[in-house]
């Protein structure tokens, strides 16, 4: 696990199969009711289609029939969806809910760069850098 700071949030970066994800939770950590966000940001429509087009992109066992009848409901006041409602209906692999000690909501660096875009730009754009330099710190040790 690395940590990055982000305009003095600490948000935590795991490898899952050699991929980058990123911590919403961590993200939204010092914002009140910051956790509601990430349910709040997958209850969009235009969140959901963009989940969507990833999985469908990167994921082979992608449940698109079930995406299809969960994209009809997006945006309607009673449609209510958790990151792990949607991941065992769909087969995600794009977000991840882990339990235990740095637990929290995980996305793909992709869907994170588009979380953090629809909680601040000037955030996202903080994120953006201080993952850059932190995969440019770790490429340049590695070459050592």
């Amino acid at each position: 696990m690395s940590k990055i700071n982000v305009e003095g949030s600490e948000i935590s970066i795991i490898a899952i199969d050699d991929k980058d994800y990123i911590s919403l939770t961590d993200m939204v950590r010092n914002i009140e009711n910051g956790l509601a966000l990430i349910e709040k940001w997958l209850r969009n429509k235009n969140t959901i289609e963009f989940l969507g087009i990833w999985e469908e992109m990167y994921n082979p066992d992608f449940n698109s029939l079930e995406f299809e009848g969960i994209k009809n409901e997006a945006g309607l006041n009673r449609f209510v969806l958790s990151v792990k409602q949607w991941v065992e209906k769909t087969n995600s692999i794009g977000i991840v809910a882990k339990a235990g000690r740095y637990g929290g909501t995980y996305a793909h660096k992709d869907i994170a760069f588009e979380f953090a875009s629809w909680v601040s730009t000037y955030f996202k754009l903080y994120l953006i850098k201080e993952f850059e330099r932190l995969r440019r710190a770790i490429s340049f040790a590695s070459s050592d």
